[in-house]
């Protein structure tokens, strides 16, 4: 059973800096603090909201990005999902990992609007 998953805006198989321009969700599935599965979907077409409630019907617990906007922000917080903004870029397995380490650092919204 899955206790968590975590969704990871990507390009090019690492974190994409802008949540809204990424070619990819890696969706990270973890079991006991421990990674079981990663998985890369294509999100639906980009409209304002349709990335956030896309995860939030996957079941993502945890959105880990660069930056995003304020209303995809306030969808996930509507849906009780937490959002790391501001961190590094990584894969997306290594992110999580940090999560799980208690080392994963937020720092500025690298989204403008």
């Amino acid at each position: 059973m899955v206790n968590q998953s975590f969704a990871v805006p990507t390009i090019d198989g690492k974190l994409c800096a802008h949540f809204g321009h990424c070619e990819n969700f890696a969706i990270v599935a973890v079991e006991n603090d421990k990674i079981i599965s990663e998985t890369f979907v294509a999100p639906p077409v980009h409209q304002p909201g349709t990335y956030p409630n896309f995860l939030a019907e996957m079941g993502v617990n945890t959105i880990i990005t660069g930056g995003m906007g304020p209303k995809a922000q306030d969808i996930f917080t509507q849906n009780n999902i937490e959002v790391y903004l501001g961190v590094e870029l990584k894969e997306p397995k290594e992110l999580v990992k940090d999560y799980l380490d208690s080392k994963l650092i937020s720092g500025e919204n690298q989204c403008d609007h």
